[in-house]
């Protein structure tokens, strides 16, 4: 039996989420507002938030769990990567109240977390199986052939699916966090409306830079040319890049899974909650006879619970770290 407290602090969520014996008992997540008045994430003013929050999201994460500090047998966080002031608040808390307990610390890959958030619930995937974590900043394709052994068999060269949503939601004057606009928008349009060029990268890799610019240019022409080409046909261009996005993480996923010979495909990551790659990833389902994996919408963005579970399977093998563990902005996978 474990009762593990666990922390994430990555970003912009101050996570804290409860694991009784593998099972989620609670998943506080307070997110930050500060940022959309700069239209992106500071990371001074994310670290500062963090302090503010990070007492009463312990606090109410035990609440809910209906557990005492003194039941905790293990402290889980993550270690990286992520923003390093905000990471280290979450660190230095999780080193103090461990050491305050005489209980275990455990780290957690915050990559590593979104694909186990698969097991939080049923039906978890069997190994081994082939997930596409896509992220603010991640683009992967990840070979999992046991909860810790994990390949990157995919990533992006430069910029990832994620900062290609943002940032075209920018260039089309849409608040932050602008993702989600795109893909409420876009399901009020036509998706093939407008075509985009699919970046040509070798093997299983991505590349996004040469879309963004894409898009940059191709806003640019049709602005000079009418003035109110934004809102006039904001629905039909968040589909179409919504669409043209979708299709290449698909495209590369596909390929994974034909080389791999593998049918069991998951999705992870915040950019995993976006409807089109949902909707599209059932579609090829069905048309390919692959069994998909879609994490809970609470599960797709930063949260804790990710890092409990994860931290749970670590716990069954005492994988600990002393006092003297430090946070990573980059973090080997």
């Amino acid at each position: 039996m474990s009762i593990i407290l666990a922390i994430e602090s990555s970003c912009d969520e101050t996570s804290v989420a409860v694991c009784n014996n593998g099972k989620i008992t609670s998943n506080v997540i307070a997110n930050q507002t500060i940022h959309q008045n700069y239209g992106g994430v500071i990371p001074e003013l994310a670290s500062r938030v963090h302090q503010q929050n990070i007492v009463p999201v312990i606090h109410q994460a035990l609440a809910d769990a209906k557990v005492d500090k003194k039941d905790i047998n293990a402290v889980a966080f993550t270690q990286g990567p992520g923003l390093l002031g905000a990471l280290l608040v979450g660190v230095s808390f999780a080193k103090s109240f461990a050491l305050a307990l005489n209980v275990p610390l455990i780290s957690i890959n915050h990559m590593q977390a979104h694909i186990l958030a698969h097991f939080i619930d049923d039906p978890k995937p069997a190994f081994p199986f082939l997930c596409l974590t896509v992220s603010g900043g991640h683009t992967q394709i990840v070979l999992v052939k046991d909860y810790f052994d994990m390949e990157i068999v995919g990533e992006t060269l430069d910029d990832a699916a994620g900062e290609a949503f943002d940032k075209t939601a920018k260039i089309l004057n849409l608040p932050y966090p602008g993702g989600p606009l795109i893909d409420k928008h876009a399901k009020l349009g036509n998706p093939l409306a407008y075509k985009f060029p699919v970046p040509q990268i070798k093997d299983l890799d991505y590349s996004f830079s040469g879309f963004k610019t894409a898009i940059l240019y191709f806003i640019r022409d049709h602005v000079k040319e009418n003035p109110d080409f934004i809102p006039t046909h904001l629905d039909d261009i968040c589909a179409s890049v919504q669409h043209s996005i979708v299709q290449i993480l698909l495209t590369k996923l596909k390929k994974a899974a034909l080389q791999y010979n593998i049918k069991d495909i998951a999705i992870a990551g915040g950019v995993s909650a976006n409807s089109g790659l949902r909707a599209a990833l059932k579609q090829m389902e069905t048309e390919l006879g692959w069994t998909t994996y879609i994490p809970q919408f609470q599960y797709c963005t930063d949260n804790a619970a990710m890092i409990a579970i994860a931290a749970h399977y670590k716990y069954l093998n005492k994988d600990f770290v002393g006092q003297d563990v430090a946070p990573l902005s980059r973090m080997p996978f």
